[in-house]
């Protein structure tokens, strides 16, 4: 049951994440629907782990359809990095630091935000 739960979270979450891909077709250099996609799976992972940490009753599948389903398939380590090399390799040393500096930053601050936000809901 497991499998089919993270099957369906990730499928639903590619799905979210190629409708912020549409985002990335702006006249800019940085890639905001990646970034963007990135920084909502990990506020929603964020509260989701802090969620699953306080109540152990959650069932496996519900955890494994949100935890690495959706936002595994949400989430694109993969395409961040192919974006980061493409900016290196058109000459853009500069916007592809401020890439990974940004997304890193903004997504460790957005693991606390769900967290912070579960304990707030809690």
């Amino acid at each position: 049951m497991q499998y089919l739960a993270i099957f369906l979270g990730g499928g639903f979450g590619s799905l979210c994440r190629f409708a912020l891909s549409r985002y990335n077709k702006f006249e800019t250099l940085l890639p905001y629907g990646t970034i963007a996609a990135n920084i909502l799976s990990c506020i929603i992972l964020g509260y989701a782990a802090s969620l699953i940490a306080h109540r152990p009753d959650i069932s496996p599948s519900f955890k494994a359809f949100l935890a690495v389903g959706f936002c595994g398939g949400f989430s694109t380590f993969s395409t961040f990095s192919l974006e980061t090399f493409q900016l290196l390799k058109n000459g853009e040393p500069i916007y592809a630091f401020l890439n990974v500096l940004l997304s890193v930053t903004i997504c460790l601050i957005a693991i606390y935000m769900g967290i912070t936000l579960h304990k707030l809901s809690a």
